[in-house]
């Protein structure tokens, strides 16, 4: 998820994916522990958009 589609989420719906992201982060991992994913840089790539979002959210509530 690229930054700029990030930015034109509304606040709950940031939060939304957040908790979707990351419950699918921690199956990814699961699976990937149990038998070993095709391309593991998915978990890396997911990791860093749940960061993005999470770094969103925290601007937006500076901002208020």
């Amino acid at each position: 998820m690229k930054i700029k589609e990030v930015k034109e989420l509304e606040t709950k719906d940031l939060v939304e994916k957040i908790e979707n992201a990351e419950t699918a982060l921690a199956k990814m991992k699961l699976n990937h522990q149990i038998t070993p994913l095709e391309n593991p840089s998915q978990i890396k790539a997911a990791r860093r958009d749940i960061a993005r979002m999470k770094t969103e959210l925290s601007q937006r509530e500076l901002n208020k």
